[in-house]
């Protein structure tokens, strides 16, 4: 019997392809890659659900470390977002991928199985990643039922329980996807460019439940990577979690974004990313003070094509490496605190603590300076000289 290496999650879809990928003659081996936001009972829950379909054998997979140094580092480091607002939330996408590979090589295995659907950008991270990894045989079931159902979702629940397998009768309205980065939903009135109902909100309180009063905090950055909140060493996914946590109470990092997919389809969702909203605040505000001017302009170009690139679905493209290398190297001297403060639906670097940063004892901005009058306006007309002559010679 053929073995398969599925990634699972334990929902309708991945729960339909277990015994449906049996029924074609394979012999089913799940893996749940956990990338945050899944406790320890969800995963037992996720464990048992994959014996009950029949699994051959089930593995739980915990990469949020991993997840913190591949994916969420470099994306800091960028500053970027996706269209200047979705701060990439999908890319956990790829570690997935690494680890349902890994386990194909251990079980000496060319089939690989998922269950993202024909309709959305997933399927192109998915079988991209897979091919840039090895040469692997792609099984898509849910792909290859929509080619001749048209309710997928109806004949998944009832495939499942033709077969004696329970399927739970109350699904949330939404898709809802949670991970270390932040959680996204979509669905019912979101779909339908609608104000998203109170159901919707995940890792962010409701409005009406924010503190009433504002907190302040500091974050250690060194060479660019946050390492302590309030002078506690933390590592990378802890600390994370706990950014989440705090920015989640005050609303912080909550947006409705409506986007172009890979795939060509406006896609519209809300995402919550409170701990990423305020460490792109905190890391930005050491970088303004810290990088020279023609870093300042240079950098965002490198770190918008990497989000672009990571977002498409190529993340394993040579260049995402090569860019990472120089958005590493711009952070040598980044190292510093930075005190934050959250206040309803918002967050501001409000001091900035380093030895580097760059303050010239030549002068101080519309304060002082050691040049003179004279001096100030040789400048100004060498500077404009240019646009000056241009005037001269075009103007009629």
């Amino acid at each position: 019997m053929k073995k398969i290496v599925l990634a699972f999650s334990g929902g309708l879809d991945t729960s339909f392809c277990v015994p449906y990928l049996i029924d074609q003659g394979f012999e089913v081996h799940t893996v749940f890659v956990n990338t945050g936001g899944t406790s320890v009972d969800e995963e037992m829950s996720i464990s048992n659900r994959a014996d009950e379909l029949g699994a051959a054998n089930h593995t739980n997979i915990n990469v949020e470390e991993s997840l913190w140094q591949e994916i969420i580092k470099p994306l800091v480091w960028s500053g970027a977002t996706y269209q200047n607002k979705y701060p990439a939330l999908c890319s956990d996408r790829y570690l997935i991928v690494k680890e349902a590979v890994k386990q194909c090589q251990e079980l000496g295995t060319e089939y690989i199985a998922h269950g993202c659907t024909g309709m959305g950008n997933d399927q192109v991270r998915f079988d991209l990643s897979i091919q840039s990894l090895g040469k692997f045989k792609i099984i898509t079931p849910i792909r290859e039922i929509q080619n001749t159902v048209s309710d997928v979702r109806n004949y998944e629940k009832e495939y499942l329980e033709g077969k004696g397998f329970e399927v739970p009768s109350l699904h949330s309205k939404y898709s809802i996807n949670v991970n270390l980065l932040g959680a996204t939903a979509s669905g019912s009135e979101i779909d339908e460019w609608d104000e998203p109902s109170d159901a919707s909100f995940i890792l962010c309180n409701q409005p009406n439940n924010y503190p009433n009063q504002s907190k302040k905090f500091a974050i250690e950055f060194k060479h660019g990577e946050a390492i302590a909140i309030d002078g506690e060493a933390i590592i990378g996914s802890n600390l994370l979690k706990s950014l989440n946590q705090m920015g989640g109470e005050y609303g912080v990092g909550r947006e409705i974004f409506t986007g172009d997919t890979i795939i060509g389809l406006k896609g519209r969702f809300l995402f919550e990313a409170p701990g990423l909203a305020i460490l792109y605040k905190a890391h930005r505000a050491l970088e303004e003070s810290l990088l020279t001017r023609e870093q300042n302009t240079f950098k965002p170009m490198i770190g918008q094509k990497w989000v672009d690139l990571v977002y498409s679905g190529l993340y394993f493209d040579p260049l995402v490496k090569n860019l990472e290398t120089f958005l590493k190297d711009i952070q040598t001297n980044i190292n510093g605190i930075v005190d934050v403060v959250l206040s309803p639906g918002k967050v501001d670097a409000v001091a900035v603590h380093s030895d580097h940063i760059l303050i010239s004892k030549e002068g101080s901005y519309a304060q002082s300076a050691s040049w003179g009058v004279e001096e100030a306006a040789g400048f100004i007309k060498l500077y404009g000289q240019s646009t000056e002559t241009w005037t001269e010679i075009n103007k009629k």
